[in-house]
């Protein structure tokens, strides 16, 4: 229904609109026309738009009238309004009255004579799409289908303002619901690089800093302290006087290193530090520094402790390549010699220390053969769709049978391919192998492992094209998984790469996320499909408060991504309902099947596994 306002002095003319607006046969004509010219709904779906006219013979009756139905929320759709209205105001003065209460109304100015011109009226009751104009005398046909069509022009308004009110306050509510995101995401960046007991950076932040470090040019050392005797300490004095020693030989450690180092705690009573350093005499001398400033005589809750540490220390060659995991386990053994030395003192590094080493060695040369001679094997880890239990797709995941070693693990031996150009044979090797399996799977896809040296291969988007080609495989039933490292190593150029890949129909996935440092801020100028993330976070969700927050953080900021999430490392019904609760979209780990060979593989595939937990070991 719709308001029509008729303000005319004369009682006459009053009785005229009455009986143009009386109801007749041409009314549901009109209606059809006006619906047309509206795109409202057809005439046989609607009933015809109903008008109630209200009448008053003033202006200011008129603008009563108007403040009134602004008030109550019923406002007119149209004021038909005459010009001359003696003794009252005149039309001219009611108009602009009306306009000023609301701007909104459909104004038509009926007259047979006018003291002001059309111009004089619209500056002062426009603007002009709103102001119109019927000559007396009038016909019914031209005042109804004029109420008629305006009245419609005024609901379609409506409706359209009330849309723009609707998704306004919908974009508050997102950019709201974006600014809680942003607090999440950097409150979860504080958790997993801070160590809650001392306030110092933890491991995971050490790693990244590491990484870092090493890609600079210029040597540093990197040193590992231990406490001497600390769980004596412990198991005699208490968790309380042993979280406050832990604490003060933090302190002691920020301010002897100072602001050219950088001091985090490791876990346990076990720190790390980076020095500036050019050579190892130097790094020596600093840490055995750092050892009697540790060994002094500490007071503890009013308990006298007696200092001492232990520290293992590592040259690093700046730009040198070494994985930062690597150099923490040298500064390692050098830490486990300096215990074995009798405590209290500093070891530096050399490769007599590991026996490791010439282990790696004989690993290296025992991959040179092992293609050639059919000692790998791909095993295929199912990939589940946590709200339909369905069966998606493999990861797949290398194995090396040595006749020499053993079944050797890809954490050996990939880090020593990665080091040489062997990593792009294993590569290829699994590669090939991976897409022959998905000629016998009816619609999974398989996820393969990259690393930085395979994703910083020349031509690396052609050369994966060239294989899916050759296989002749869909690109998006291959999913890519890439470690944060091999992205932002060259954020730029990664960028493009990744772009490319998408471009040409692949699958992207961040592996073990949550493990590097990068922040969903920064991820988000990268073509990702989806997260996974690492299992370390899922086995800690039960334990640490911490592990459930992060996890739950990821899961929420990859969600207003739009990114899948993928949990690895699944393996108890308790991680399987909390991440269904926490919104996580894909399911991965012994939960539902350890990795399996490329026969059973191919039957779980075919029988799409369903909701039911594999029983495959």
């Amino acid at each position: 229904m719709a308001r029509i306002l008729i303000v005319d002095d004369d009682p006459a003319v009053h009785d005229s609109y009455r009986m143009s607006f009386a109801p007749s046969e041409d009314a549901a004509a009109l209606a059809d026309l006006a619906a047309q010219l509206f795109d409202d709904a057809t005439p046989d779906t609607a009933e015809p738009l109903r008008l109630r006219l209200d009448h008053v013979h003033q202006g200011e009756d008129a603008i009563v009238a108007v403040e009134r139905a602004v008030r109550d929320d019923q406002r007119f759709a149209v004021a038909f309004i005459d010009v001359r209205m003696p003794p009252g105001i005149d039309g001219r003065e009611t108009a602009r009255r009306i306009r000023a209460i609301d701007p909104e109304v459909q104004i038509v100015i009926v007259t047979g004579y006018s003291d002001f011109s059309p111009a004089q009226i619209a500056r002062v009751a426009g603007p002009p799409d709103r102001l119109f104009y019927i000559a007396k005398p009038f016909t019914a046909d031209e005042v109804v289908q004029t109420a008629t069509a305006l009245s419609h022009r005024w609901l379609a308004d409506r409706a359209l303002a009330n849309t723009r009110a609707t998704l306004a306050a919908k974009i508050d509510e997102l950019e709201e619901q974006a600014r809680e995101l942003a607090a999440n995401e950097s409150k979860a960046i504080r958790l997993a690089n801070r160590d809650p007991l001392t306030g110092a950076p933890n491991r995971l932040a050490f790693l990244r800093i590491l990484s870092e470090q090493a890609r600079q040019p210029g040597n540093f050392a990197m040193a590992m302290i231990d406490l001497d005797r600390f769980k004596l300490i412990n198991d005699t004095l208490g968790h309380l006087v042993g979280d406050e020693l832990i604490r003060t030989i933090c302190a002691i450690l920020i301010e002897q290193v100072g602001e050219d180092g950088f001091v985090a705690r490791l876990g346990g009573d076990e720190f790390g530090v980076l020095l500036r350093a050019d050579h190892a005499d130097e790094a020596v001398m600093r840490c055995e520094r750092l050892v009697r400033a540790c060994s002094g005589d500490l007071q503890v809750f009013g308990h006298p402790i007696q200092g001492a540490a232990s520290i293992g220390v590592v040259m690093v060659a700046g730009e040198g390549g070494r994985e930062s995991v690597d150099v923490m386990r040298r500064a390692d053994l050098a830490l486990n010699e300096a215990k074995r030395s009798g405590r209290g003192v500093v070891r530096l590094f050399d490769d007599s220390m590991d026996e490791s080493i010439r282990f790696r060695r004989r690993v290296e040369q025992g991959l040179t053969h092992a293609i050639a001679n059919a000692e790998l094997a791909l095993l295929y880890q199912p990939i589940v769709a946590q709200d339909t239990g369905a069966l998606v797709g493999f990861e797949g995941l290398l194995r090396w049978n040595s006749p020499d070693h053993g079944t050797i693990g890809p954490a050996t031996f990939i880090p020593i391919a990665e080091e040489s150009n062997l990593i792009h044979d294993l590569g290829d090797w699994v590669l090939d192998a991976a897409l022959a399996m998905l000629g016998e799977w009816p619609g999974q896809y398989v996820s393969v492992n990259f690393s930085p040296r395979q994703f910083r291969r020349q031509n690396f988007v052609g050369h994966l094209v060239e294989k899916v080609q050759r296989a002749g495989v869909a690109p998006d039933r291959l999913q890519i998984e890439i470690t944060e490292t091999a992205i932002f190593d060259d954020a730029e150029r990664a960028a493009d790469t990744l772009y490319r890949l998408r471009q040409m129909g692949f699958r992207i996935a961040l592996d073990d996320f949550g493990t590097g440092y990068s922040s969903l801020y920064n991820i988000r100028k990268f073509a990702l499909d989806c997260l996974k993330i690492d299992r370390s976070f899922i086995d800690g969700m039960g334990r640490e408060r911490e592990s459930a927050a992060i996890v739950h953080s990821i899961i929420h900021l990859a969600r207003a991504l739009r990114l899948q999430v993928i949990a690895e490392g699944v393996e108890t019904e308790h991680q399987v309902q909390a991440l269904r609760l926490a919104g996580c979209s894909h399911l991965q780990g012994y939960y539902f099947a350890r990795p399996v060979d490329g026969a059973t593989a191919t039957s779980m595939a075919r029988d799409g596994m369903g909701r039911e937990r594999a029983t495959t070991t």
